[in-house]
């Protein structure tokens, strides 16, 4: 099982997870020549991908997926609530699968398992992925974390989590009063010290990679949340990944 982003934060979203020749998006808010340029920095084609799974309807994660789905192809799976946020955008995609939240489900060689989240969206999910040996967890956009989560996320290889804002700098910052209180919310994107929280919350004895993704270009920098993440995990600053908005990251494999 390998994994890579092609780009995160609230400018547009993309994960890709690969096990075999089945290669899943998730996620895409990028158009589809900025997705196919994304793509191609990571050596693939939008015509290599299996399938595309949403995690919720917010711009930065659904904007380019029914121009991707419809251009080339590609069968989409998402919640019934993301589906009707979305169905306008989703008009004319060949295939739409709805998927359940406590069912998981096969897409070829990747087993899927959907997280429930509190998230400001209809029907948002997280997930797990599989390929029966390695287990990869991805978990942003989320306001806080709950037992059910705590559950799921423990003991991966491999784990993808938002790191989204420093709580100081959020208040301090330059948005809107309104939106800070809805990033901070129980709904909203999970701090660097939440996520930090969750680390020491659950077994990360197996942790291969652990990336900081979703991070705020505004209210955040990659130092800080590193410096979280090394404190929960006891481990050197250097060792913890970074999803950049730009460029993502590389291909990550789980050994």
């Amino acid at each position: 099982m390998r994994f890579a982003s092609i780009g995160s934060g609230s400018k547009g979203n993309g994960t890709i997870v690969q096990v075999n020749g089945t290669r899943l998006l998730i996620d895409c808010g990028f158009s589809v020549r900025e997705t196919t340029a994304r793509l191609g920095a990571m050596g693939l084609a939008p015509e290599d991908l299996t399938a595309i799974v949403v995690t919720h309807e917010h711009n930065d994660h659904i904007d380019g997926v029914g121009a991707l789905a419809r251009k080339y192809s590609l069968p989409v799976w998402l919640t019934a609530g993301t589906l009707h946020a979305a169905a306008e955008m989703l008009d004319g995609v060949r295939a739409v699968h709805v998927f359940h939240h406590h069912e998981s489900f096969d897409i070829g060689d990747v087993r899927v398992t959907p997280v429930v989240v509190p998230h400001d969206a209809r029907e948002p999910a997280q997930f797990i992925f599989s390929d029966g040996r390695h287990r990869l967890g991805l978990l942003t956009d989320t306001g806080s974390i709950t037992p059910h989560i705590k559950q799921f996320f423990d003991g991966l290889d491999a784990l993808l989590l938002e790191f989204n804002h420093d709580e100081n700098a959020l208040m301090a910052g330059p948005y809107p009063e309104p939106l800070k209180q809805r990033i901070a919310s129980d709904l909203g994107h999970l701090s660097n010290t939440q996520a930090a929280g969750l680390l020491t919350a659950i077994n990360i004895s197996r942790l291969q990679h652990l990336i900081a993704m979703h991070l705020s270009q505004q209210n955040n920098t990659p130092i800080w949340a590193c410096t979280a993440a090394a404190a929960a995990c006891n481990c050197k600053r250097e060792w913890i990944g970074i999803a950049d908005q730009q460029k993502g990251f590389p291909w990550r494999e789980i050994l």
